[in-house]
């Protein structure tokens, strides 16, 4: 009658562990996305130079079809956001474009469909459930395996950064602890007193001449030491590590990996290396990111969206294209003069919007 009394014992839960599992898939992309936001190599300067050039050349870029809701400050924070996680995401609200901090989703047939949004507020960040079309979902580097997601460069050279974050830590700490610049001086045998003594008349004894007994001595018949004052350098040889050289190399594949060219942060870089450089990340890095960025919010902002970065950050030859424009108009003079359409004229140079780069 007493049984009730007793505590019944917990069963054992039991959840799959497997690596294939529901469970292994969500700490897999969990992972994947805590190492791209917080990864050792964002916090090196070759990854911060990049991210701000990303963030610049966006914050510059001209929207247009947006109602005034992609301002230049959400341009650079997504710039920033795509640089370092690979995605950025906003919630369309009554106030304008929300930040969002963390985010969890749902999806059918690979296509998101509701999100659980995390939006940062001074008081406590506060959750929102949203559909698909209330979200602005930004995204680059996306594969086949997780569609719904993007990754960042970081994430798709991690070892890379990895590498660049531990030559970056070891000179530090080469620096900080390594005695660069001491020496040590030979010395006959005498007690502790005498060495402490001996080493605190050489400080502040700078251009004076200092007098010291010779270490050219034998004692007990042993034999006369070859060297007299000779000092020896307890510098550490960085030339022999290749420390340097490996730095140099990490640091121009996280250049490469951001779109830079590693010429532009070499001291003898000239202009012309520089505006090919600019026009080579605006060309082929950012306006294939600005135009996934049109296509999304366009489908998200009921209208046609448009973002130019070509143009307002002058990654063009300004010169040369200008001897186009001029020998263009020539041509369609002439066309005109012998009736020919000035459209199709155009299009056979591959001259306007049929090329993507306004």
């Amino acid at each position: 009658m007493f049984d009730w009394l007793k505590r019944k014992k917990s069963e054992v839960e039991t959840r799959s562990v497997a690596q294939g599992g529901f469970t292994g898939q969500v700490m897999a992309l969990r992972e994947s996305w805590l190492a791209g936001h917080s990864g050792l190599g964002e916090l090196t300067a070759a990854v911060q130079s990049c991210v701000s050039l990303w963030e610049g050349a966006l914050s510059a870029s001209e929207v247009t079809g947006a109602d005034g809701l992609m301002t230049r400050s959400v341009m650079a924070q997504t710039a920033r956001a795509l640089a370092l996680r690979g995605e950025a995401l906003w919630y369309i609200g009554d106030a304008g474009l929300l930040p969002v901090s963390d985010y969890d989703y749902s999806t059918r047939q690979g296509v998101l469909r509701a999100y659980r949004l995390t939006i940062p507020d001074a008081g406590g960040a506060y959750s929102v459930n949203a559909l698909a079309g209330e979200v602005l979902h930004f995204k680059i580097g996306v594969d086949a395996v997780n569609p719904w997601q993007g990754t960042s460069p970081l994430r798709r050279a991690s070892l890379t950064a990895e590498l660049l974050h531990v030559l970056e830590t070891t000179l530090a700490e080469v620096y900080s602890n390594a005695p660069i610049g001491s020496q040590v001086v030979p010395f006959p045998e005498s007690p502790g007193t005498d060495l402490e003594t001996l080493g605190a008349g050489f400080k502040g004894r700078r251009g004076r001449v200092l007098l010291r007994e010779s270490v050219n001595v034998a004692a007990a018949g042993g034999p006369v030491p070859a060297a007299d004052w000779k000092p020896q350098s307890l510098t550490p040889n960085l030339a022999d590590s290749m420390v340097t050289q490996n730095l140099a190399a990490a640091r121009g594949a996280i250049l490469n990996a951001y779109g830079v060219l590693p010429g532009l942060v070499e001291p003898s870089t000239t202009g012309p290396l520089i505006r090919e450089a600019q026009r080579h990340l605006a060309g082929w890095t950012l306006q294939p990111a600005a135009l996934l960025m049109a296509e999304e919010a366009s489908a998200k902002l009921g209208g046609v969206v448009e973002i130019d970065v070509m143009r307002p950050v002058q990654a063009y030859d300004v010169s040369g294209r200008a001897r186009a424009m001029a020998t263009l108009v020539q041509g369609l003079a002439q066309a005109k003069e012998a009736g020919i359409d000035p459209d199709a004229a155009l299009r056979l140079v591959n001259w306007g919007r049929d090329d993507a780069a306004f």
